[in-house]
């Protein structure tokens, strides 16, 4: 056994990320992390969008894609494409080439620097729903994950009320547990208890 098969089989996972290195990876340092840097909130929110309708494996995959296509999630560079800069990503191979989400992730890159402007910026907007701490939810299997939560469409209704689009409640209940407002790892995660840990410093 290797050291890396040693240290898999004595970490008991989150059943939906498997064996596939790439979600291993996503599951183990990102997926609950509680975000508050307006860029990485962003990048979630185009990607989230984007993932409407497909699995989240076939966005992460294309993440470095996204990254790349839209100017590293820089708001005011993507609020500012032309249409031109549109058809542009329409052509390219590395993102999900579907006019609407491309189309919206402009649209909402304008609306987030509105939210910016009025709140000081996104994060505060954001994180008052959940009174700025995340929500650790104790969850034994994954069935028991809801899907969107009256949460979940309380941030949506507000965000389609401020103009955003493909933000649904439940693409919305997605983007809370990829920011880390939900603790939505099974308590017989190991990332659960680390997860809340972090929370609280």
């Amino acid at each position: 056994m290797t050291d890396s098969s040693a240290r898999n089989s004595i970490r008991r996972r989150c059943d939906w990320c498997g064996d596939d290195p790439e979600y291993m990876r996503y599951h183990d340092t990102v997926w609950g992390v509680p975000v508050y840097d307006d860029r990485r909130l962003f990048e979630f929110l185009v990607l989230e969008s984007a993932q409407a309708g497909l699995s989240w494996i076939t966005i992460l995959r294309r993440q470095p894609g996204y990254q790349a296509a839209f100017e590293n999630f820089d708001v005011h560079k993507v609020a500012a494409f032309t249409s031109a800069e549109i058809e542009h990503r329409m052509a390219d191979p590395r993102i999900i080439r579907n006019r609407k989400k491309i189309e919206s992730a402009v649209h909402n890159a304008a609306r987030f620097i509105e939210i910016q402007k009025e709140f000081g910026s996104f994060s505060n907007y954001y994180w008052q729903f959940s009174k700025g701490a995340p929500i650790q939810n104790r969850w034994h299997t994954i069935n028991d994950i809801p899907a969107t939560t009256p949460l979940s469409h309380q941030i949506s209704n507000a965000m389609r009320k401020k103009g955003f689009q493909f933000i649904g409640p439940t693409v919305m209940y997605a983007y809370m547990q990829a920011t880390g407002m939900v603790n939505d790892h099974l308590v017989t995660c190991f990332r659960h208890s680390e997860v809340k840990k972090a929370a609280h410093k």
